[in-house]
């Protein structure tokens, strides 16, 4: 199989608002091509910016987070853990980093932002298979260092679902889906970097391996807590209720 990763640069997309439309007119997209868009700008592009200083940081985390933990030091540096679009990830997604003095949020609706850039791709180069995917770093539990994640998307499914082949031996897959979203992820974000690099924008092309679809969302992705493996682990989350800080 060939393909390619194709790193796109960009002017610096200034906060508190900075519609980006011009970088997505900018693009030129292929059948079958998957554009990955960091959060970071689409947030900035919806204007969800609040400058540091006007209101705490902590209150923000509560107001976006669905779940969350007050702050303990972790790792040198104070930490608010969250759940967040059913996402477990610190302070909520909230960030500092490239934003001038603003903190910068999710974008709000990430499937429908998706959707929304997907067709203006489509109908200005003519194409009927496209995905696109917004990513943000994330952290792995018990290891230092961030990748990248899927938080919305549009046009491509996230899972290849497995179970019920056969392994190399002939043993029935019983659980195996694989996440391939997540994966192509984090190899569009280590091309985006996490510095002063502006290439917020990552095209994958000649990748077969997927699935195009009209109606995939994160929805199709989601584990709620309860039911996720590490529920044991999340369980004090869970029993204290949505918004609530369980110190």
């Amino acid at each position: 199989m060939s393909f390619e990763f194709i790193p796109v640069q960009t002017r610096i997309v200034q906060p508190p608002k900075d519609e980006i439309w011009d970088i997505i007119d900018g693009l030129e997209v292929r059948e079958g091509d998957i554009v990955f868009i960091t959060s970071k700008i689409l947030g900035i592009h919806q204007g969800r910016c609040v400058k540091v200083g006007e209101v705490e940081k902590t209150e923000l985390i509560r107001q976006e987070a669905e779940y969350w933990l007050p702050y303990e030091h972790r790792a040198g540096f104070p930490v608010n853990l969250t759940i967040t679009e059913n996402v477990l990830i610190p302070a909520a997604g909230i960030d500092e980093s490239n934003a001038n003095g603003y903190y910068v949020l999710w974008p709000k609706d990430p499937d429908g932002l998706c959707r929304e850039i997907r067709k203006r791709l489509m109908d200005r180069c003519g194409v009927k298979q496209l995905g696109v995917v917004t990513t943000d770093s994330h952290t792995m539990p018990l290891r230092w260092g961030v990748t990248c994640i899927a938080i919305g998307l549009a046009g491509v499914e996230p899972l290849e679902d497995i179970r019920g082949e056969k392994d190399i031996f002939g043993r029935e897959m019983m659980v195996t889906q694989v996440d391939k979203i997540d994966a192509l992820s984090g190899m569009a974000g280590l091309l985006m970097g996490e510095g002063a690099e502006v290439r917020p924008v990552v095209i994958l092309r000649g990748f077969k391996d997927i699935v195009f679809s009209e109606t995939a969302s994160m929805e199709n992705f989601k584990i709620a807590p309860e039911d996720d493996i590490y529920q044991p682990m999340l369980d004090v989350i869970r029993r204290s209720g949505p918004s609530s800080d369980i110190g």
